[in-house]
């Protein structure tokens, strides 16, 4: 049984990955139904929630039927990290996790997110005041160093834990690597091998298949997986990757009716989370991952992207159905 804490989690669980304006409440709710054992909020500024910025205010809003669930946040001054926590746990959320992982510029180029890899030190002091400020679980998520030449993730668990992180989750690259080039797991495999590890280690970074989840908690032996954009348009992947771990067999791909039903349940939320104008702008992105690869959809998928009446995007979710429905016969 893995545990954060005392949050019990399963014997292998999978993890959503916190992931600016994807992993928002509808989408959580889709994931979250198709298996994910533990989801994480959108990652949230610290410096946003203490002055007040309404974007990051929003970002706390949690909802029971996601729990477990942690809430993300990142900053690199100490005084906004404590006053920012106990704003988060105000929401009591179930952990809360501090990114250290982030690689756009505007994060780490501020000495927050992965530019906190060029100072663990200061990493480390943030973490333990925060540590010491909760009454929740602390998690981290970071990943293997800066760049090739400066890889520390050994170090840094140690480091973490030995200040009372109840977990960490390492993404596979370095800053430098941003998204591009191959994870490299044997880092992680290194950090669960150190004989002073004794909190859970996930992994994160390329897993998009059942097939490669197991492949890699085989060959690495993570506590458990955090998946990511494989998720976006996808969240039957949770549900995917348990079926194969429990059989050994592959599920079909979800049909176009069940595509157009996730779809709409994540419309229909999104306009009730955030009402029916940033509601309907902030589902565009989703329609492309949820019918990627069907033939000829670039029309329907240009009507989804500039229709603002919540009615019309029915419709035509409906009609995409009933179409791609007797093509596929």
């Amino acid at each position: 049984m893995v545990k954060i804490g005392n949050l019990e989690l399963g014997e292998f669980p999978l993890l959503l990955a916190p992931m600016e304006d994807v992993s928002d409440p509808p989408f959580r709710k889709l994931c979250k139904e198709q298996g994910a054992d533990l989801v994480y909020t959108e990652f949230i500024s610290a410096d946003g929630l203490v002055y007040e910025a309404i974007n990051s205010l929003k970002k706390l809003d949690i909802f029971d039927y996601e729990r477990p669930i942690g809430i993300q946040y990142f900053g690199g001054q100490l005084n906004s990290m404590l006053q920012a926590a106990e704003m988060i746990e105000s929401k009591n959320p179930d952990l809360i996790d501090i990114n250290f992982g982030c690689p756009v510029a505007k994060v780490a180029c501020r000495m927050a997110g992965a530019g906190l890899l060029r100072d663990v030190p200061h990493m480390v002091r943030l973490t333990e005041a925060v540590v010491k400020s909760t009454r929740r679980p602390v998690t981290v998520k970071t990943r293997l160093g800066w760049d090739a030449d400066s890889i520390n993730i050994v170090e840094v668990a140690e480091r973490l834990q030995d200040v009372g992180i109840a977990a960490l989750t390492i993404h596979a690259r370095t800053r430098a690597q941003m998204y591009k080039g191959e994870a490299d797991w044997t880092w992680i495999a290194r950090v669960k091998e150190n004989p002073r590890m004794r909190i859970p280690v996930f992994g994160n970074g390329d897993i998009d298949s059942p097939q490669k989840a197991l492949e890699y908690r085989r060959r690495y032996g993570p506590d458990g997986i955090m998946i990511g954009r494989a998720s976006i348009g996808y969240p039957w992947i949770f549900h995917e990757i348990k079926h194969y771990f429990a059989t050994g067999e592959l599920l079909e791909p979800p049909s176009v009716a069940e595509r157009v039903r996730a779809a709409r349940q994540h419309l229909t939320d999104s306009i009730a989370w955030k009402g029916p104008k940033l509601g309907v702008l902030e589902m565009r992105r989703h329609y492309g991952p949820y019918f990627r690869d069907l033939p000829n959809i670039k029309p329907y998928r240009h009507r989804l992207v500039t229709e603002m009446e919540p009615e019309v995007l029915f419709a035509i979710l409906a009609e995409i159905e009933e179409v791609y429905a007797c093509e596929m016969v």
